[in-house]
């Protein structure tokens, strides 16, 4: 046999509330990935298989989540870009990809917003970050409402049949296993206070779509067409917006197709990388 597994290493980051834990896998050009709110960096571990032979890939957990240390009063959205800029700056990675999941996309556009140029390729999937769905033109903002409603029935729904709603009822029929690995991952972080972290995302989600044009980076926007989290067309619609935004739907896939679908999410990825010159 000669193949060698990639190398890996745990780490982790103080910052002056809280500890970041990360890992990095592997070699090559440097891949950040930003988990979303139902995960922690072990949540990608479908990516990093992936990627790690070819790329240099950092997954960490945002404060707050397992097993990041939160602050007291728990995390701040607002807190995330800078806890990203310092642990791009501890691991010397320079100019990076980064692929961002749901909650992660506040991360992902306020880095690129404060260091324009220097993310190669951002990749937002069933995530407009910081980027506001209400300030999108129409008429894809006309449809808010109603999508709004309708899935939170369809939300409802799935936790009353234990179906997780990120993972969606596609997974836990198809890959009962998976969900349950969603599930259990999501629970590993059972200690923080999601509900109102989800509302200073909220608070914090109020930037015109245009505004990502300043990041100076190309952007890829992976919506799933199942989803019930995210509206998959806010993505469509702000690709538009921006110079250089690239559309790539996994059209049966929920609100976690990194999760659900990832040999066709890792696809998208790697075309976009080597579209932009960030091929391992």
């Amino acid at each position: 046999m000669d193949f060698t597994a990639p190398a890996r290493r745990l780490g982790t980051l103080e910052r002056p509330d809280c500890t970041l834990a990360y890992e990095v896998t592997g070699s090559g050009p440097p891949i950040v990935f930003a988990h979303g709110l139902g995960g922690c960096y072990l949540s990608w571990f479908q990516q990093v298989a992936h990627f790690a032979q070819r790329y240099t890939c950092i997954a960490f957990s945002h404060r707050g989540f397992f097993p990041s240390t939160a602050p007291a009063g728990g995390p701040d959205p607002r807190d995330y870009a800078g806890d990203l800029a310092a642990l791009v700056d501890h691991l010397g990675l320079g100019d990076i990809a980064l692929v961002c999941q749901s909650m992660g996309g506040w991360t992902g556009v306020e880095y690129a917003l404060a260091r324009p140029g220097r993310v190669k390729a951002l990749v937002l999937a069933a995530t407009t970050g910081s980027l506001d769905p209400r300030q999108m033109r129409e008429p894809a903002r006309g449809r808010l409402e109603g999508w709004n409603a309708e899935s939170a029935r369809a939300r409802a729904a799935m936790v009353s049949q234990n179906i997780h709603p990120a993972a969606g009822p596609a997974m836990a029929a198809r890959q009962p296993a998976m969900h349950h690995l969603y599930a259990q991952l999501d629970r590993l972080s059972a200690g923080l206070d999601k509900e109102a972290l989800r509302a200073r995302m909220g608070e914090m989600r109020c930037r015109p779509p245009a505004d990502l044009a300043a990041a100076k980076c190309p952007v890829l926007f992976i919506p799933g067409g199942q989803d019930q989290v995210i509206p998959p067309f806010a993505l469509a619609a702000m690709a538009p917006e921006i110079p250089g935004a690239r559309l790539a739907p996994i059209p049966d896939a929920a609100h976690s197709a990194y999760f659900e679908h990832p040999a066709a999410f890792n696809a998208l990825v790697e075309a976009f990388l080597a579209e932009v010159g960030h091929a391992g």
